[in-house]
């Protein structure tokens, strides 16, 4: 076997039988994918099959188990060995979110599509609405056979959909003639309770007994359960190969599928039907999906089973009418399910495939049209979309603040954006420090053109933030619909409902083009700068307002004893200046100091620290802020409070060697870890697990 010959894994559960005896829903699934895609790339997980028996398909690898005890895991664990041995790509689990877990650990790079079968509130490993949210993450697509097992999925959560959930039916190969019937009644499947066989046992001996001139075929076996029911023109079959059963469902008139627990979909509901007969069925489960023309037993006893089969036997013509309805609306053929399945288990084979780098990208956020471009410097909006576009991204920027539409009201933003995703068809639509659209927008946006969304957000989303509370719900609202957060905070800090793992740090980006001065080339004039604004999109300070920064800057001027010359904007009468201006103040400085609001916390800063250290001023940074972990003494001054801060000053302001050598450092380093191609990356990275060509230094 060459080690690139299979592409993709199916894994089947360590119990299923895949050989013609003995064979059960999930065999028959993947043997008729595998028959009807002629897909040469799979191989097939199973048990050791028995001495003369066969495997339904070829491309079988039986794991052997050697260990009686934790059985499952050694099974999961001999593939996992070799899949890594064949360097197999995607795998397929049918039924076991226990084996998808153990993948999702022991194997990180392999994509993983889960079937579910059968309700996931009854399997280990999905039970639990902790174990359905990491599987919804992790795992690269979630299959259901229903949508009533979908349902049950979402059952407990406080959300019902995701852009990884996909329903795919059971599906049936139609006959092209309607079969030649006999008077005969079917009922297949485990003789147990659950299956309403204890029903069909009791009323099958009247009804054959009443009309002495039809017959009834058993098919199945339940070793647990036993019913002794007898009778002449009653005969009883063990487990035969699918293609025989079907062949009993063409001579059927009717066939009985009667369970009474929920079943899942109800596979012979689906053949019996396809095959011509009339099909009597339970309100179970995803009964309903199988076919349109249900004979349903309102109650499920004996009683009603019975008159249902009276009935039909005494009215040759509704029994007629029935057969044909069912032989001429198939509605689950291969070709539909099939061309699904192909779509999502070779998503990821066919990326690699074509090689596919770029994406398309919307990029909702506030790109100043309103305010004139009065913050363009220090927008990270316009840093993240240039990064993208560099790195071969096709970019469009949507101002959800455009003054030529209702700002605020939600409806025109929604239809402005569902228009243009209509137009454009994005892979992601990436909203920058916002999250305007209704619930419903959003969803259709998932569910019609299967885009992804995230978030980036530069405020601080912990407490001791003015705007804690306001942020932290912004960011909440819709959760589950948006795939990542890229947030300018420690995700280790945050506390917030919103799964942990889809959070992850953004450092502010600088952008060649904006951050493009050698400041500590310029002659300098001033000590230390800080700029500081209470109303930054009004374009000046709000009066009698006043802040944490505002007192620590006064308790630098107490203890500095008049020996700096410090350069303050936003304070003491002095308004702030953006853009150009901005960047002219700065220039005439030898330091700045970093300063945000809300208090010092982990990787929390100003937006300006990419126009500082970007142009080449050396920053002062609170040791809280936690920087050291990206850069070193000779990049960034840490102080541990005001009176430090003046001693470090009071060191460096005089040492001009010094200084430029630690400003161009700065420049250099922040470039180095944080431009905006290596952010932008980072984000596509994190979304469509593409390649990446940098280090994150924020990453540990």
């Amino acid at each position: 076997m060459k080690s690139n010959k299979f592409k993709n894994g199916i894994i089947l559960p360590l119990k299923e039988n895949y050989t013609f005896t003995n064979f059960g829903a999930v065999s028959i699934w993947v043997s008729d994918y595998i028959k009807f895609s002629k897909n040469k790339t799979d191989i097939v997980f199973c048990k050791k099959k028995q001495i003369n028996q066969k495997y339904l398909t070829n491309n079988v690898q039986s794991i052997k188990i050697k260990k009686k005890l934790f059985t499952n895991q050694n099974y999961i664990k001999n593939i996992n060995d070799f899949l890594k041995e064949k360097k197999i790509e995607s795998v397929e689990i049918h039924n076991r979110p226990e084996y998808a877990s153990y993948l999702i650990k022991n194997n990180p790079n392999l994509k993983i599509n889960l079937i579910f079968h059968n309700d996931p509130n009854k399997i280990r490993y999905s039970q639990s609405n902790s174990d359905k949210e990491y599987l919804l993450y992790y795992c690269n697509q979630i299959i259901f056979v229903s949508n009533w097992v979908k349902k049950q999925f979402f059952k407990n959560l406080n959300f019902n959909h995701k852009n990884n959930v996909k329903v795919i039916y059971n599906f049936i190969s139609p006959l092209k003639k309607f079969p030649k019937k006999k008077k005969t009644i079917i009922f297949a499947g485990k003789l147990n309770q659950s299956k309403g066989y204890h029903i069909f046992c009791k009323v099958i001996k009247k009804i054959l007994d009443k009309y002495i001139d039809w017959s009834a075929i058993v098919v199945g076996d339940e070793s647990r359960e036993k019913y002794n029911i007898k009778h002449d023109r009653l005969k009883i079959y063990s487990w035969i190969e699918h293609n025989k059963l079907l062949k009993f469902y063409e001579k059927s008139s009717i066939s009985v599928v009667n369970p009474t627990w929920d079943e899942p979909f109800g596979r012979t509901a689906m053949e019996s039907a396809s095959r011509g007969c009339a099909v009597i069925t339970s309100v179970s489960g995803g009964l309903s999906e199988t076919f349109k023309n249900n004979i349903i037993l309102n109650k499920n006893n004996s009683q009603n089973l019975y008159n249902k089969l009276s009935f039909l036997i005494s009215n040759k013509n509704f029994l007629k009418k029935y057969q044909l309805l069912n032989f001429h609306n198939v509605i689950h053929y291969p070709s539909k399910s099939i061309n699904e399945l192909n779509k999502l288990r070779n998503k990821d084979l066919i990326i690699n495939k074509i090689n596919k780098k770029f994406f398309k990208v919307l990029h909702v956020g506030n790109f100043g049209l309103k305010v004139n471009h009065r913050l363009f410097n220090i927008s990270i909006a316009h840093k993240i979309s240039n990064g993208l576009i560099r790195n071969g991204h096709d970019v469009i920027n949507f101002d959800y603040r455009n003054s030529n539409f209702k700002l605020f009201q939600s409806y025109d933003v929604d239809q402005k954006i569902t228009e243009i995703v209509n137009n454009y068809q994005p892979d992601l639509v990436l909203f920058g420090h916002n999250n305007v659209l209704k619930r419903n927008t959003l969803l259709n946006l998932k569910e019609k053109f299967n885009c992804k969304t995230a978030i980036w957000y530069e405020d601080h989303v912990i407490k001791g933030d003015p705007n804690y509370k306001n942020n932290i719900s912004l960011l909440e609202k819709n959760n589950d619909l948006i795939d990542e957060y890229f947030i300018t905070t420690s995700p280790d800090i945050i506390k917030t409902k919103i799964n942990n793992k889809k959070i992850n740090f953004l450092p502010i980006p600088v952008d060649p083009n904006i951050e493009n001065e050698n400041f500590y080339e310029i002659n300098k004039t001033k000590d230390l700068f800080f700029a500081l604004s209470h109303g930054v999109n009004y374009g000046k300070l709000k009066k009698n307002t006043n802040d944490e920064r505002s007192i620590f800057i006064n308790e630098l001027l107490r203890i500095s004893d008049n020996k700096f010359n410090f350069h303050f904007l936003g304070l003491f009468n002095e308004e702030p200046k953006w853009n150009y201006e901005f960047n002219k103040e700065i220039s005439i400085s030898k330091t700045a100091l970093n300063l945000s609001r809300g208090g010092p916390s982990k990787y929390c800063s100003s937006n300006r620290i990419a126009t500082l250290m970007g142009n080449g001023i050396l920053p002062f940074i609170d040791e809280k802020i936690k920087y050291q972990d990206f850069f070193n003494n000779d990049e960034i001054e840490i102080y541990k409070n005001p009176k430090d801060l003046i001693t470090k000053l009071d060191n460096i302001k005089s040492n001009n060697k010094m200084l430029i050598k630690r400003s161009k450092n700065a420049k250099k380093s922040y470039f180095n870890y944080f431009a905006n191609t290596i952010v932008a990356e980072s984000i596509i990275f994190k979304l469509f697990n593409t390649s990446k060509k940098h280090k994150y230094v924020w990453i540990k």
